[in-house]
């Protein structure tokens, strides 16, 4: 190893290198010029500059979920620009999403003094962060960066913030080099007693069935659950926002439990005596906490690396620490196969089989309706026939995210990004242009509502400017749609600040310099979405859909007026 002095700003951009950054989503400020600048000479470092920090920060978060590795983004200004950044960190920190935020702070002689956009960052940004974390001094400004991305991609992954007082840029440092890269962890393996003990459980069940969650994700072990599924035949279930765990048409994938399911997986978990939780907090999306979906009877095994998550919920028969994929390979290498006619859950798996058929042929059906405007159901199902086997779906909270989180042609693991209990509007668009950013391979599309797309139309120009071919799909419906149907249904239609007014944002795309299409009638929004993927530029397709087609989700939190 050898000394180099540098500026503060190259070696803040020599330890993003150090962790393997090659992609840098921002928006630029003076409180961080030094690290721009040095950014201008890292050729092997593509800069996608965004339009608002929160937008930029749901771009940080997809990159981070779909690559397993922290989204960097750099916000240029501390005080307003630091301050956009919350609502996004929150997200990711709902998500459990590894993203690292480098900002800016006011200089260390004006701290304290209410100087020119100083804004108490540690404190603003506590709550919706894993970390904050302050450089001291000029020379610890590449430490920290790299201890931000070791903490973001341990364990239980999480946002952190680093603050930069702008002062500390200035100043030439000795520099170690090279920089060692941050120490990665593997999270913990299946303890074997722990795995004989849920063999022996699953051969003493009459109606087990597995439910899993992100950790499935995490650990990339969706062929090996899929493996294990077929070697027991035992069905799978998924948690919230985490329909992709399973290709969607593997027969003994049940889909989705709860509110945010469909009634076959939550009657496989309503009637279960063993749930096998794999890489799941059994959280509020899926269970409301509450017995309603899950059997109270059903003994639970429950499997996350994060041990503060176990029996939190619900209270277990069996809690073990550990990653998802070393349990599934654990169960795998000890049991052997049951022959699908001498499983005990022969006849419940028959049953679940027709079920599943049905429920299919139901969506199917209600997908093939021809009226305008269109009902939900047709654009998803033009997109089981129209999508690429490899797209990536991302996806708003309300009625949107409401209606297709079980419906999209999920096949191959990440494929589905989700607000999760963050439940937030105005993430979808973003999050596809950071996952397309992560996976340039694969298809990468948006859905949305007019509503939430409006709040983030601006990154249009980044999608433009940076040559980023995601898919937006906005389901124009006029209307704030799950609070609209709240209205209707529990305030006998008394609608105030429920209807949106929206211009055509396919011709705005247009504008900008992406393609834009306007179905009005079933077929066309396949046909839209098979030319956009033909035309490989940044796309909009605008089609309005049914307003009445909107869905009330908490039911739990409402009552009916009289």
């Amino acid at each position: 190893m050898s000394t180099k002095k540098m500026r503060c700003g190259v070696a803040a951009i020599e330890a993003l290198r150090a962790a393997g950054v090659s992609k840098v989503f921002g928006l630029m400020g003076s409180s961080t010029l030094e690290m721009y600048d040095a950014l201008y000479d890292a050729k092997d470092i593509e800069y996608i500059g965004v339009r608002h920090e929160n937008c930029g920060m749901h771009m940080a978060d997809a990159y981070g979920r779909v690559t397993q590795t922290p989204g960097v983004f750099i916000c240029g200004q501390a005080g307003p620009g630091s301050a956009n950044m919350v609502l996004g960190l929150a997200q990711a920190k709902f998500a459990y999403s590894p993203v690292v935020a480098i900002t800016g702070l006011a200089s260390t002689e004006h701290l304290g003094r209410d100087a020119f956009q100083e804004i108490d960052q540690n404190t603003l940004f506590l709550p919706v962060t894993k970390r904050v974390m302050t450089v001291p001094r000029p020379e610890r400004i590449p430490e920290f960066i790299l201890e931000a991305f070791r903490i973001a991609n341990a364990g239980r992954r999480g946002p952190v913030v680093v603050n930069i007082p702008r002062d500390l840029f200035n100043h030439d440092i000795d520099v170690q080099m090279p920089m060692h890269p941050p120490a990665t962890s593997r999270p913990p393996a299946a303890d074997p007693a722990a795995l004989a003990e849920i063999s022996k459980m699953i051969l003493a069940a009459k109606r087990p069935v597995f439910h899993a969650g992100a950790g499935i994700k995490w650990a990339r072990a969706s062929g090996k659950l899929a493996a294990l599924a077929e070697k027991l035949q035992i069905p799978v279930t998924s948690s919230a926002g985490h329909a992709d765990i399973l290709p969607m048409d593997f027969p003994l994938h049940a889909g989705g439990v709860g509110p945010r399911g469909n009634p076959v997986a939550s009657e496989l978990t309503r009637e279960a005596d063993l749930i096998i939780a794999l890489g799941t907090r059994l959280g509020f999306n899926t269970t409301f906490y509450k017995y309603t979906d899950i059997a109270s009877s059903a003994k639970i095994v429950q499997i996350d690396v994060d041990p503060t998550a176990l029996g939190r919920y619900f209270p277990t028969a069996l809690a073990v620490t550990a990653d998802a994929g070393s349990v599934i390979d654990g169960l795998a290498a000890l049991m052997a196969p049951i022959a699908a006619n001498a499983a005990p859950w022969r006849e419940r798996n028959e049953q679940y089989l027709r079920e599943r058929a049905a429920l299919w042929a139901e969506r199917e059906a209600s997908g093939a309706r021809t009226q305008t405007p269109l009902h939900p159901d047709v654009i998803y199902a033009e997109l089981r026939k129209a999508a690429p086997r490899n797209s990536i779906f991302t996806l708003d909270a309300g009625t949107t995210g409401f209606q297709a989180t079980d419906q999209l042609p999920c096949y191959e693991a990440p494929a589905l990004l989700t607000p999760l209990d963050c439940g937030m509007v105005g993430f979808s668009y973003s999050a596809a242009l950071g996952a397309k950013v992560a996976a340039p391979h694969r298809a990468a599309i948006s859905l949305m509502g007019d509503g939430g797309f409006g709040m983030t139309m601006g990154e249009m120009t980044t999608a433009v400017m940076s040559n980023i071919p995601a898919i937006g799909i906005v389901m124009d419906n006029g209307t704030w749609g799950s609070e609209i149907a709240y209205q209707r249904d529990f305030y006998a239609g008394r609608y105030i600040g429920a209807h949106v007014h929206s211009p055509r944002f396919d011709e705005v795309m247009k504008l900008t310099g992406g393609n834009g299409y306007h179905p009005t009638a079933a077929g066309e929004t396949a046909d839209a979405l098979r030319d956009a993927l033909k035309a490989g530029k940044p796309a909009i397709i605008h089609v309005k859909v049914d307003p009445e087609a909107t869905i009330s989700f908490r039911k739990d939190a409402l009552q009916k007026r009289a």
